[in-house]
């Protein structure tokens, strides 16, 4: 007897656990294969995949030279342990850090994500410096592990708390929703550097191990820094001895317009976690740059870090292979046509629907849409520590339902395209989004008519 559809979503349903939601109500596309930047469901329908997944599929589904790398790569050796020395590691390393900012140079350690890249670049932070303590932004996310979980700073990180110790958030800029109650950019950077200086100094800047913050803020609402921010981080940290880490794993390869984000903002961290698209998510992939200076320290210290597979051969040979379309096909650059072209339809969108969108910002290819039910009081559409998406379903359902799928979180939609993208592409997803906001709209206007 074949299995249907209906049986497939249910043994799914049975059997797996989705993350990040509750389980009961999950009725979603049963995703069955990808070409460019679509993926199709069992019954055939094409979504334009409007997110690049979790923003990393960056050179979309089924790219050839991507396919055929692994291929080549699980023919010649799918597994090398990392005590020892493989080819394709040396060749992307080198690689990686000649997209660096390090006129030093660096080394790269690899690890399977983010997550642990972020963890890592954590030890390596309080080995070398002697010191214990780390900063993050509360609007933040950087994992889900036990670490990077204290290291988050949102509500993804209560479930895990207590936590590790030795982790002190701050709040970071926020233009749109300013924490330090002003509607100025320059005021809000100014006031956002008094903060961060009043806390390092409250916790001891010889404690202070490093500030981990990612460049743009990524799955919290793609918040970009007023113009300044980051370099008057950089400032603060070389006065006290502080080591910067820039969280790259949403903003790298391409992304923000550049190699990596901090290269988009002219400011050099002393390392930067990377994952995502590395790989262009076609294996799963991440690490942390280190440069020179800091690397070196290894040379007669132990490092005390390691993973089963750091720096498997399938995935080395999957960022050379995407690293390498990223230069042939242009796409750094091509980010930033795509920066010019979805911003001039999302700030049309925003004209027409100025009843419930209250921004859209963005750079590169790497926007949000954030919803509210006041645009005076800019009250979100949905609570930011809710435990639903609530009438949000509407907009998501309005979008599937024309032929795309995005990842939002709350009241904010990332619109953050594959980097090989064409304007039609581009004019297809703004039709679909533009529908679905007219059904949250509708559904907005009804819930509250009675």
């Amino acid at each position: 007897m074949d299995t249907t559809l209906a049986d497939l979503k249910q043994t799914h349903k049975r059997f797996v656990l989705t993350p990040w939601a509750m389980q009961a109500p999950l009725d979603l596309p049963m995703i069955v294969r990808g070409a460019g930047v679509a993926m199709y469901d069992a019954d055939g329908k094409r979504y334009i995949d409007a997110s690049s997944g979790l923003i990393c599929a960056n050179l979309g589904h089924g790219h050839p030279a991507m396919v055929g790398a692994i291929r080549e790569q699980a023919e010649t050796i799918a597994y090398v342990s990392p005590s020892l020395f493989n080819d394709r590691r040396a060749e992307l390393a080198e690689t990686l850090i000649g997209l660096a900012p390090w006129s030093e140079g660096g080394r790269v350690f690899f690890t399977v994500g983010g997550t642990d890249a972020n963890e890592d670049a954590v030890k390596i932070a309080r080995t070398v410096s002697g010191r214990s303590k780390i900063l993050t932004g509360y609007r933040s996310f950087h994992g889900s592990s036990l670490g990077s979980s204290t290291l988050t700073g949102e509500n993804r990180r209560w479930a895990n708390e207590p936590g590790i110790g030795g982790v002190v958030h701050f709040f970071a800029p926020y233009p749109y929703r300013s924490p330090f109650q002003t509607h100025d950019p320059g005021d809000e950077m100014r006031r956002a550097i008094d903060h961060l200086r009043d806390v390092v100094l409250a916790e001891d800047p010889e404690r202070i191990a490093a500030i981990l913050i990612e460049p743009v803020v990524g799955s919290n609402g793609v918040i970009v820094y007023p113009a300044g921010y980051l370099a008057a981080v950089r400032k603060l940290c070389d006065e006290y001895g502080i080591l910067l880490i820039f969280d790259e794993v949403m903003t790298g390869f391409g992304r923000t317009g550049a190699a990596f984000g901090g290269e988009r903002f002219g400011v050099i961290p002393d390392m930067m976690t990377f994952a995502k698209g590395v790989t262009a998510a076609y294996v799963p992939l991440g690490g942390v740059m280190v440069r020179e200076s800091i690397a070196s320290y290894f040379d007669d210290h132990q490092m005390w870090l390691g993973h089963t597979y750091s720096g498997h051969p399938l995935a080395m040979a999957a960022g050379l292979a995407a690293i390498r379309a990223y230069r042939d096909e242009r796409l750094f650059e091509r980010a930033t046509q795509i920066e010019h072209v979805m911003r001039a339809h999302l700030d049309h969108l925003k004209l027409k629907h100025m009843e419930i969108v209250g921004e859209v910002r963005g750079i590169g290819a790497f926007f949000a849409i954030e919803f509210v039910s006041d645009q005076d009081m800019r009250t979100p559409l949905v609570p930011w520590q809710g435990k639903s998406p609530g009438i949000m379903s509407t907009f998501f359902a309005g979008l599937r339902k024309r032929g795309a799928i995005a990842f939002g979180r709350y009241s904010i939609v990332h619109i953050a395209p594959p980097l090989i993208s064409t304007d039609d592409d581009l004019a297809e997803l703004t039709a679909a989004i533009d529908g679905a906001i007219g059904d949250l709209a509708d559904a907005w206007t009804k819930a509250n008519k009675n």
